[in-house]
């Protein structure tokens, strides 16, 4: 009996051995992202949330399932580049979503690609108003220049500020922030007197400061992509005098972000800023964020309005895998992000309309404080749940 149990026992044992492990489920992510150039910081801080969000949920995902990010660098605003990569993700590594895209003229490019291949296109950055017309596959969990600048234009219209001078990066966002504020600034009976744009690579703001502390407006409204050129134009204001000639500094999130507060130093103080988010936004879900991101990243370290937009696109990557348990279906997958939801973002309650695709979010009215030593952006005044004002306004 004890021979036959020693037999049986050892059957089993070599039939365990012999048997192939469960397969593993890899869910291929491709991460188009700007990771090199004067714009790599954008790219850097989508990332480094995509990258947070995935350590911390991976436990959340079916067992045996498991989703990796192939990253690629589109080197910044170069469309070719960008098209090449994603053919590449596409093909060779046969992705199943496509990811990322801090400019528009990429997002465009990588659109018909996502049409034909029939893959989710998750926009993590670009903030044209117009991009998620480009293909019926890409979802939007970043912004909208619409959405940041005509609710600053209406509040600065409302708030006494007569006429406005607007000075923006010379491409599509660009052009969506002049308009935007514009709307809401002339709705309000305010006047824009002057509308000035600059190159998107190696621009000097000197000149055209110069021009507007000349004309006196009582209100600068400035957008740039963020970076070296939003140092650049904030710092310029100051040097050249145009605090001290009583011209208002207002600008879209993305010149006033978090984590450039300590580089812009004195001359970002008093300047008034419209986003979908702030690192000093007093919610608990934000208050966890920003500590999961310092510790990840150092004591020193803050996330900003990129930042969010890879995190909240990362958390819904992850819901759809955890759905469809690592069995990624594309027609299944935008039915799941059409009306996808999450009323305990970071930057407070999210919606992707199902209609445009478009992400629905608060903007926060903001002002740079000193706070407990630190510069910040304050926010004091939430205009809620906003829908993209330009799809509003140019109906399909």
């Amino acid at each position: 009996m004890h021979h036959l149990r020693y037999v049986l026992l050892s059957l089993a044992a070599a039939l365990a051995l012999g048997r192939p492990a469960a397969a593993e489920t890899v869910v291929k992510i491709g991460l188009i992202l700007t990771y090199s150039g004067p714009y790599a910081s954008d790219g850097e801080e989508i990332d480094r949330a995509a990258e947070l969000y995935l350590k911390l949920h991976q436990k959340d995902l079916p067992t045996g399932v498991r989703i990796e990010l192939l990253k690629r660098d589109d080197t910044g605003p170069s469309p070719d580049v960008a098209k090449r990569l994603a053919q590449d993700l596409i093909v060779r590594e046969r992705v199943q979503i496509l990811a990322g895209c801090v400019f528009t003229p990429n997002a465009a490019a990588i659109a018909p690609l996502a049409t034909e291949a029939k893959i989710p296109f998750v926009l993590m950055g670009s903030g044209t108003s117009s991009t998620t017309r480009l293909s019926a596959y890409i979802t939007r969990f970043s912004f909208t220049q619409w959405q940041m600048s005509e609710p600053l234009g209406r509040w600065a219209a409302a708030n006494g500020y007569r006429t406005a001078v607007t000075l923006v990066t010379d491409y599509a966002p660009g052009y969506d922030a002049e308009a935007a504020f514009t709307r809401g600034f002339t709705e309000g009976q305010g006047k824009v007197v002057s509308a000035l744009r600059v190159p998107v690579k190696n621009p000097d703001f000197a000149p055209f400061l110069a021009r507007i502390r000349d004309s006196a407006p009582s209100a600068l409204f400035v957008f740039t992509p963020g970076g070296a050129p939003a140092v650049a134009v904030v710092k310029g204001f100051k040097e050249l005098g145009l605090d001290q000639a009583g011209i208002q500094l207002m600008t879209s999130g993305a010149t006033l972000a978090d984590n450039e507060l300590p580089s812009l130093g004195e001359a970002a103080l008093g300047a008034i800023s419209a986003s979908h988010y702030s690192a000093s936004g007093e919610r608990p879900a934000n208050a966890a964020f920003v500590a999961a991101w310092r510790a990840a990243y150092g004591e020193a370290s803050l996330p900003n309005y990129f930042s969010v937009g890879g995190w909240d696109a990362m958390a819904a990557i992850v819901d759809l895998v955890i759905r469809q348990k690592g069995t990624i279906d594309p027609a299944r997958s935008m039915a799941m992000l059409k009306g996808w939801t999450n009323p305990e973002s970071p930057r407070g309650p999210i919606l992707i309309d199902a209609e445009t695709r478009d992400i629905v979010q608060n903007i926060y009215i903001r002002k740079v404080e000193r706070v407990k030593g630190a510069l910040t952006n304050v926010e004091f005044a939430t205009v809620a749940a906003v829908k993209d004002p330009w799809k509003e306004l140019n109906p399909p």
